[in-house]
This record gives C-alpha cells, sequence and structure tokens, in this order.
C-alpha cells in the first residue's frame, strides 16, 4: 500500500505531479466535486456511471493535463464550476482580472468543444477545501534536497478527456465584463471591516513615495499618471508597436502572457527560442519582454508566465515538458547531464520545478501542524506566503521575524500575548522559512510592501508592527510611509540606524547582481550550513539552549530550498540609508525598542544613546539578552509588549498621521 501510494506521486525531473485520488464532498445528492489540489476518486461500474460530478475550477482553467476533469468524465454527467470570490478577486490587479476574463472565456471555449460547458457563479463566502485528505502528501519530504533524491519516474501530460453531452437543464450564467468585475472586486459593502481609504494606498509603490518624500536626492520624479505604465513597461518601443494578430500579451497593460492556453503555450515556444531569433511578429514580442524583464538571469520566466500558471492556462508540468522536448530538439535526442543548453530552458524548468515544490510543501503544511501553530497561506504576488494567527478579539499584532528566521521564531510569543486579550498574526516573509523563494531582487522596500498589503488584506485594521532584526527595519519603514497602517512600532535589536540632522541621501535604484555577489552568495551558503549552529547560539549568549535543534534544523532544511541562493544575494545589496529617527518622525510615544543588550551584532548602548538623542518620546526596554530577546526571554519580552498594547489601547488616543508630501 505504501509503495502504491509512492507511485501516485510522479516526478518530473523536480515537478511533482500529485495524483492521489479523494472523495472530498459528498452531500446526499448524488454529486461529486473536483477541485485543482485535489482529484475525484472514481468509482467502477454503475456507481460511477449514474452520477454527476462537479468540477470546481480555482487555479487549474484549463481542460489538457487536467486529472480532475478525467476522473470526473467517467461520470454520468460532468458540470464544470468557477466561483467568483470577491476575497479572492480583491487580491488580484486590473491586469490580473483581464487575465483571469480571458482564461475563463477560452476555458468555456474548449470545455464547449469537449461536449460541456462552464457554470458561472458568484459568493461572497470563501469556500476552501482544507478538510480535504491529501493522501499522497504524508510521504513528502520536508527539504527538497531529500525531495530530489527519490527520483520519480517522469510522467507526460494528460490529454483532455471527452465529456458527456447530457448537461441537464442548467442556468450556466455568462460571464462579467471587466468593468462589472472591478465593481464586484472594490465592493466593501459586503462586511468587510477594510477601511475605503485604503483601496488607494497599494497604487504607488514604497520607491515612488519615497521619491515624493524627496529622501532620494536628485531623482527625477515621475508623473503619478505615468507611474503603473513606467513601472509595467518602461520600454517605449514596445509601448509603441503595434500588437501582433497572435499576441499573448491580451490585457491594456500588456505585461504578462495570457489568453487561452494556444497562446500562452506559443509565447512559451518564443520564449525558449529566444536564441534562435525569430520573424514571427508574437515571438519577437515576446523576445523584447524577455530582454525588459531579465533583472537577473532567469527572472524573465517568472514575470511574464507567473499569471498564467496561476491561473493554470497551462499547468507548470506542461511548462517541464515543453522545454525538455525543446531541449532534447536542440541536443539530438539526448539530455545533457551537464545542465540546459539555454538560460531560457533553464528559467522554465526551474520556476515550474519551484513552485510546484512550494505549492506541495504549503498543502502539507496546512494539513499539519508547524509546533503549536495551525498554518495559513495567502498569496501575494503570486507567491504562497505562510502565517498564523492566534486570538479572537481585541486590538491587532503583527510579528515580523529577523533575515534567515521564519514564523516559528515567534514560538513562545503568539500564544501567550493573545492569551492577553489581543489578536496576534506572524507571518514568514517571501524568501524566508517555507515561504516561496522566487527568483527576484529582494529588497526591504519589497518586504515592506509585502507587510502593507497584509494589513491591508488579511488583518484588515491597523495593527500594532513588532520587528526583530531586518524585520525591525521593515516595519519603521511600513509606519513611516503608510503611517495609517500603524498604530505603534516595536523595534527588537532593529537594523538600520540613526543619523543625526538627517537630509535627504541617496537610495540605491540598482540591485543587479555582480559576478563578486554570485560568487560570494555560494559561499556564504556553505559556511553557513556548516557553522549554522554556533552562529545561532552566539545570538543567544544568555540562554545558549534557546538555539535549539528545533531553529536549526528549519534553517538548514530552508538552505535547501529553491531560490535560497537569490535572497542570500540580496545581502549584499542591503541599502539601510533610510534613518530611522526619519522614518519614525510623528510616532511621538508611539515607538518601544527593545534592546538585547549581549548582541553580538551592534554596540547596544551606542544604539540607545543615538535613539534617546535623536526619538522624540520613545520608550526603552534593556534586556538582558542578545540579538533575538523575543526567543532568548520570551516571558519577559511578552510581558513589556503586552504592557505597552494594553497601555496604549487604554488611553485611546490616536494614531499619529503623517501626510506624504505631494
Amino acid at each position: 500500500m505504501k509503495k502504491k501510494k509512492k507511485m501516485m506521486m510522479m516526478m518530473m525531473g523536480g515537478v511533482l505531479a500529485p495524483f492521489s485520488s479523494v472523495d472530498i464532498f459528498r452531500p446526499k445528492a448524488p454529486f461529486r466535486l473536483s477541485a485543482s489540489a485535489v482529484d475525484v476518486r472514481v468509482e467502477s461500474g454503475a456507481a460511477a456511471t449514474s452520477t454527476t460530478a462537479i468540477v470546481w475550477y480555482k487555479h487549474d482553467l484549463r481542460v489538457e493535463d487536467h486529472p480532475g476533469l478525467v476522473a470526473a468524465s467517467q461520470h454520468r454527467c460532468v458540470v464544470p464550476l468557477y466561483v467568483f470570490d470577491r476575497r479572492i478577486l480583491s487580491r488580484f490587479s486590473d491586469e490580473m482580472l483581464e487575465l483571469l476574463l480571458f482564461a475563463l472565456e477560452d476555458l468555456r471555449k474548449l470545455l464547449n468543444e469537449q461536449g460541456s460547458n462552464l457554470m458561472i457563479r458568484y459568493s461572497p463566502r470563501m469556500f476552501t477545501t482544507t478538510a480535504a485528505a491529501i493522501l499522497s502528501l504524508v510521504d513528502l519530504p520536508s527539504s527538497y534536497n531529500d525531495f530530489t533524491k527519490l527520483n520519480p519516474p517522469v510522467v507526460s501530460p494528460i490529454m483532455p478527456p471527452k465529456l458527456s453531452g447530457n448537461l441537464m437543464n442548467l442556468s450556466w450564467g455568462t460571464l462579467p465584463t471587466l468593468a462589472d468585475l472591478k465593481e464586484y472586486r472594490d465592493d466593501i459593502s459586503d462586511g468587510g471591516n477594510k477601511k475605503e481609504e485604503w483601496t488607494s494606498i497599494k497604487n504607488l509603490s514604497a520607491e515612488n513615495l519615497l521619491q515624493r518624500k524627496n529622501l532620494r536626492g536628485n531623482v527625477e520624479l515621475k508623473p503619478p499618471k505615468l507611474e503603473k505604465e513606467n513601472q509595467q513597461d518602461p520600454d517605449s518601443k514596445t509601448i509603441r508597436r503595434k500588437k501582433p494578430e497572435k499576441s499573448a500579451f491580451v490585457t491594456s497593460q500588456g505585461s504578462s502572457v495570457g489568453g487561452g492556453s494556444s497562446l500562452v503555450l506559443n509565447a512559451l515556444a518564443g520564449y525558449l527560442r529566444y536564441l534562435e531569433g525569430t520573424a514571427r511578429d508574437e515571438w519577437q514580442e515576446v523576445h523584447e519582454k524577455l530582454r525588459l524583464y531579465e533583472k537577473r538571469e532567469g527572472a524573465s520566466f517568472q514575470a511574464l508566465f507567473g499569471s498564467a500558471l496561476l491561473l493554470g492556462i497551462i499547468s507548470r508540468r506542461r511548462v517541464y515538458d515543453e522545454a525538455i522536448k525543446y531541449e532534447k530538439e536542440r541536443n539530438g535526442g539526448f539530455l545533457s547531464p551537464f545542465g540546459y543548453s539555454t538560460t531560457t530552458v533553464a528559467a522554465a524548468i526551474n520556476t515550474a520545478s519551484s513552485m510546484e515544490w512550494y505549492w506541495l510543501l504549503n498543502l502539507k503544511c496546512q494539513k499539519s501542524k508547524a509546533g503549536n501553530f495551525s498554518i495559513r497561506i495567502w498569496r501575494w504576488n503570486n507567491y504562497l506566503i505562510q502565517y498564523t494567527t492566534a486570538g479572537h478579539e481585541g486590538p491587532a499584532i503583527l510579528l515580523v521575524h529577523g533575515f534567515g528566521a521564519f514564523l516559528e521564531h515567534y514560538r513562545d510569543n503568539v500564544y501567550p500575548i493573545a492569551e492577553a486579550g489581543n489578536r496576534v498574526w506572524a507571518i514568514t516573509l517571501v524568501g524566508f522559512g517555507k515561504s516561496e523563494k522566487p527568483n527576484t531582487i529582494y529588497t526591504e522596500l519589497v518586504w515592506a510592501e509585502l507587510l502593507r498589503d497584509f494589513i491591508i488584506e488579511v488583518i484588515g485594521e491597523p495593527a500594532h508592527l513588532v520587528g526583530n532584526s531586518i524585520g525591525g527595519y521593515s516595519v519603521a519603514i511600513v509606519a513611516g510611509i503608510w503611517s495609517s497602517l500603524a498604530k505603534s512600532v516595536v523595534l527588537m535589536n532593529t537594523a538600520g540606524n540613526i543619523i543625526p540632522g538627517y537630509s535627504a541621501l541617496g537610495y540605491s535604484e540598482d540591485r543587479r547582481t555582480s559576478g563578486a555577489v554570485w560568487l560570494g552568495a555560494r559561499l556564504l551558503l556553505v559556511y553557513l550550513r556548516f557553522n549554522i549552529r554556533n552562529i545561532l547560539r552566539s545570538f543567544y549568549p544568555a540562554k545558549t539552549d534557546r538555539a535549539d535543534d528545533q531553529l536549526i534544523n528549519e534553517m538548514i532544511r530552508a538552505s535547501y530550498d529553491p531560490g535560497v541562493i537569490f535572497v542570500l544575494e540580496s545581502i549584499f545589496s542591503f541599502d539601510l540609508s533610510l534613518a530611522l529617527n526619519y522614518l519614525l518622525e510623528g510616532f511621538e510615544k508611539k515607538i518601544l525598542v527593545i534592546q538585547g543588550m549581549k548582541d553580538p551584532l551592534s554596540d547596544s548602548k551606542s544604539m540607545l544613546a543615538m535613539f534617546r538623542e535623536h526619538c522624540r518620546e520613545v520608550a526603552i526596554k534593556e534586556v538582558n539578552a542578545g540579538h533575538c530577546p523575543h526567543d532568548e526571554l520570551p516571558n519577559e519580552v511578552n510581558s513589556i509588549i503586552k504592557e505597552w498594547v494594553a497601555t496604549l489601547e487604554s488611553e485611546g488616543s490616536p494614531v499619529a498621521v503623517k501626510q506624504l508630501q505631494q
């Protein structure tokens, strides 16, 4: 039986395809449900042919390579269903909504060709499949290094099934217009606690807002109306070019591949063949976009095809299959043992493999618990982000970890703080722990924008922001740029500096990777794997036993995750020139500094002296700990935080609101 389970998980050169089959919905009426994460168990004989299967589409908007659709096709009648859910749509940009509508239109057409249709419905409530049992995930290793050693057989994509023509007399519904879908997404009258004025906060990047606050010196400010256009596609030649007839850049912004599966597959073929050159207009367009988004080697694939893969217009397995076919075509039918022959093939395969790994890893985490935590998953910019929450009433508190850590670093803080009458969230930032580690450029502004969106989309109200190390610097940026989101700021051995007489400084724009950074990150990774135990213990001088196997093993596990090297490269390009005293100006009586006085990474006494001199009415608590006081002395730090929040909440004083310079 165990062997059979293993064979149900088939590997595609690093891409795992789950083929476990379980019933996840069994109402009294003869209906079965199939979703993207799970497939229906098909029973042989009359039982399967006399029932109706509902295929609930979510992130798998295709008919090809869809195991759930194949399983459902053995039933008497198949009802494909897509539900517009406002809470999911609220995380989609306008361009993503366009891509969704194009994908659904194409899906309905393809289902018609297979003898079926697509039912469209709306729901104010979130559907979930968390009760479903994913049997094959039991055997999934937690380490990517162990996962790759399994080396199951390669499998090919599944062809679309022919569906029953017995569609019954159903009301299938019509697809909305883009304007209608935007209105549905932005309707906040349906019991949401999200403030209406927050809807515009995410429209401008942190970088642009810093420009407007005149923090970046001699930088030419872009007119607000052009910002989005310039962010998405600054290549003026691309903007002026007439769109090819078979263009896969179907949205008005034209920054992501989309449309139907045939358009996406054609764009993929053009992407893979970048080095060959082409006379085909639509492939030339793909090549121009590739050059635009190749901020680092291989990053263009995620930027161009990430949305199509998120919507499931094509499967990750299909991407892998097409890339391998092309690689064999270039090499006379063989695969080289020394790597892939082009950067585009490597980018496609590595991205698809990485996305599949994190998808499976996060599914497994949702079924189990990280210590005492129930793991939840949030999608941010198409990436999977882990978080946990505790408490049902009281003020909101967000805990943010430092570099190399994860939400479990607050293992002894989340519940004790929540039990004092608070609602507590702890998040694992993109690039760390079991959150996704995409091929992108990581900066302190990226993490600040992630926290901004998390407060808006998940917490839904202003929160007390608590951060350790680089997490402290990130929450300071959030408070400095989007002050309406922060009730107070708690900095625990924070990164960053106090700069007397702060004036506008040059803020680094170019974070591209040099050869020296490439090599340095790889040497650093090897060093950390062999020395993490000693390094971590040096951060816990008062209680070295707190630097235990739980923390060390997770750090070592994460060091083998795909994409971890991109995060380490960011160490060499961190820019901490935004002064803490400037970011927190206007937060008088709303700043608490908890400082471990034995921190081996900084001069704690000098740091606190600077805080006292240059940050007005800052509260300071000194503790006998190292760099991570919240984990080294959790009881003491918990008491400080609980008292701090309770005092501020009882005073009922309004949050200091700083207006951004226009």
